[in-house]
């Protein structure tokens, strides 16, 4: 019987085109916030860059199960329960972000009272300088959405901070010495956007599996810009991410590591920005 079961499910599952099966644990349902929390106790972050923050990965049963203590801003700018996929930018290509994994682990360190809003930004294959000329890429104008999705969520809630993973699209050798100066321009646009000028922004480094190894030396350039920039930042962190895993193509995080580099995220947000208040409440 079991051996039954398994060739018909063999025989469906192989019926299905690669975007069904991509597709199949996505949720068919969103469930609309009815109420805001008070705007104090509702932490907003901010999820930018490109396709390895909009995500790539498998979504997977677990990865749509709602929590409702954590919200994401929807393409209508309306709140919902956060499932992921959180991003629609690319609606061919999303998949499993960290955005959920992070607001899951950030739960563990703030009072019950917090709940916490995500805003999905980021768009895949976007580079530093379509982002500070207000590009429109994939039919996204980047900065003007940018701003749009946090000027509505600023009288909601409290902007905490910006998740930050970018960097493949520069990394070719014209554009790599532009870099560092792009990537500061950009930042100070996204805290005057933000009104906040001590804005803390978590930046995630470049996977380290990128072939042939003369690409892989051109991220590993990245990465040294992004430690480099940061270390002159007392409000910008670096998360590590030299020991996660691609999904097979050699650019893109799997399931897995999106999920730990979301708990990355959570953990150095804690440690950098909550030290002080972690001891005290």
């Amino acid at each position: 019987m079991k051996y039954f079961s398994l060739l018909l499910f063999l025989i469906v599952f192989s019926s299905f085109q690669s975007d069904d099966i991509r597709k199949i644990n996505f949720p068919v349902y969103r469930e609309k916030v009815s109420q805001l929390p008070d705007k104090e106790d509702f932490w907003i972050f901010v999820l930018a860059g490109q396709s390895n923050m909009a995500g790539r990965g498998f979504v997977e049963p677990k990865d749509t199960v709602p929590d409702k203590r954590i919200l994401s801003l929807g393409e209508d700018k309306e709140w919902y329960y956060a499932k992921e996929p959180l991003h629609f930018y690319q609606p061919d290509l999303t998949g499993l972000d960290c955005g959920l994994s992070f607001a899951r682990e950030l739960l563990k360190y703030v009072p019950d009272s917090i709940s916490i809003g995500l805003i999905p930004c980021a768009v895949g294959g976007s580079s530093v300088e379509q982002w500070n000329n207000d590009s429109t890429h994939q039919d996204v104008v980047l900065l003007s959405n940018f701003k749009e999705r946090v000027k509505s969520a600023q009288n909601q809630g409290m902007i905490k901070c910006i998740l930050w993973h970018q960097g493949e699209s520069d990394a070719h050798s014209g554009k790599i010495p532009l870099y560092k100066n792009g990537i500061e321009t950009l930042f100070e646009t996204f805290r005057n956007i933000a009104k906040n000028d001590t804005l803390p922004i978590l930046v995630g480094e470049l996977g380290t599996f990128r072939e042939p190894v003369e690409v892989q030396l051109q991220v590993d350039s990245i990465n040294s810009i992004i430690h480099e920039s940061a270390a002159a930042d007392k409000c910008r962190f670096v998360i590590s991410t030299n020991d996660l895993t691609d999904k097979g193509d050699h650019l893109h995080f799997d399931s897995k590591s999106q999920r730990e580099m979301g708990k990355r995220f959570a953990d150095k947000y804690a440690e950098e920005v909550l030290g002080s208040f972690e001891m005290t409440k």
